[in-house]
């Protein structure tokens, strides 16, 4: 999987990966955000949970631009 890591001196970081079949995965990490608590959500979820799985499905989304399949 190619991947770029960085980091400042004062620890502010970004990673980006590219996983299987195209999957990005883009991360920035802090030094000064501090744990909090988060309250549960007050709407339904629109999409599935996948609660319990232990593998999430890929995307089966089609979009007439990002899966033109042109070079």
């Amino acid at each position: 999987m190619p991947a770029i890591f960085a980091q400042t001196e004062d620890g502010f970081g970004v990673s980006l990966i590219v996983g299987g079949e195209g999957q990005v995965f883009f991360e920035v990490d802090s030094p000064c955000v501090e744990k909090s608590e988060v309250a549960e959500s007050t709407t339904k979820a629109t999409a599935p949970t996948y609660e319990g799985m232990e593998n999430i499905p890929r995307p089966n989304i089609r979009s007439a631009f990002w899966s033109a399949g042109a070079p």
